[in-house]
């Protein structure tokens, strides 16, 4: 089987659908199957799914386990060559499936590879090619600097800012969102780091990957449509607990690597202003309705 195409859903049911019917036209002429796995959705997700698209298998979890750990359960069970960890609120392109498997193909040392993704309406977005958090780049995110210097190796160097957007190299962190992964790989690696409930398994993935010897590789001439953040744009506060977290768990992990306990001063402010802001915001949200 060339390709197992792996969902997580989570209360997303309209993306869902859409992205399945996505999925559907870019798997013509690939041997493929499709898992979707649903952290207890309460939005009719299931019977969406068993309704219109008979041919995925439906994992129902009666708790929600978090995305690391539920997609584990289906690359445990997945037999493709190639394994994609795909978001629920993405709208793959027709060709995107063919494309990402040639280069796999020809390029044997490849671990994972990542494609260009573009918004809602269109706009390119920056963590389709990502580095490792090092304190440096972490400095330059947070004080603004990256933003300032967007094309710079150096100052922005979090997003590769000097890697242009339609040229293919090496990225050192592939985006959760759309993770193509090749299965040898996974299996010398392990399986996610079930730790991470929400955010940052995708960071300590590609890392794993690199350390088992393997290159990790953005690729834009595939390209998906990510609307950004749907599942958890309900649960802002929750969603910067989980993200602080998961941080959190990544520079434990890590710490005798490269210097990674300097970024906790770092990750302590960031999450109290992103904390700030997220409850800010409901609070005038919540006085205007």
């Amino acid at each position: 089987m060339d390709l197992s195409v792996i969902i997580v859903s989570y209360n997303v049911r309209k993306f869902l659908e859409q992205c399945l019917y996505s999925v559907r036209r870019a798997s013509k002429n690939i041997d493929y199957e499709i898992f979707v796995i649903d952290n207890n959705s309460a939005d009719g997700t299931c019977t969406m799914v068993e309704s219109g698209f008979p041919e995925v298998k439906l994992i129902k979890n009666l708790v929600n386990r978090g995305y690391a750990a539920a997609n584990n359960q289906a690359l445990k069970m997945a037999s493709g060559r190639y394994l994609l960890l795909l978001n629920p609120d993405t709208i793959v392109n027709e060709n995107t499936f063919l494309n990402c498997i040639k280069f796999m193909d020809s390029h044997p040392d490849a671990g994972a590879a990542g494609v260009r993704m573009v918004n809602g309406e269109g706009k390119f977005l920056p963590e389709s090619k990502r580095a490792l958090p090092t304190p440096g780049t972490a400095f330059f995110k947070m004080s603004g600097l990256a933003y300032l210097f967007p094309k710079s190796g150096f100052f922005n160097r979090y997003y590769l800012g000097q890697i242009d957007e339609s040229s293919t190299s090496k990225a050192e962190v592939i985006a959760g969102a759309f993770m193509f992964l090749r299965a040898e790989a996974v299996r010398k690696t392990g399986l996610l780091d079930e730790d991470f409930f929400m955010f940052g398994e995708d960071i300590d993935y590609s890392y794993r990957l690199l350390k088992a010897g393997y290159n990790n590789y953005f690729y834009p001439q595939a390209e998906i449509v990510h609307f950004k953040g749907e599942s958890t744009k309900q649960e802002n506060i929750r969603a910067v607990k989980y993200f602080y977290r998961a941080m959190s768990i990544y520079v434990r992990k890590h710490s005798s690597e490269g210097g990674m306990m300097l970024l906790a001063p770092f990750l302590h402010a960031a999450i109290f202003l992103s904390g700030s802001l997220a409850l800010l915001k409901n609070l005038i949200r919540n006085l205007f309705r």
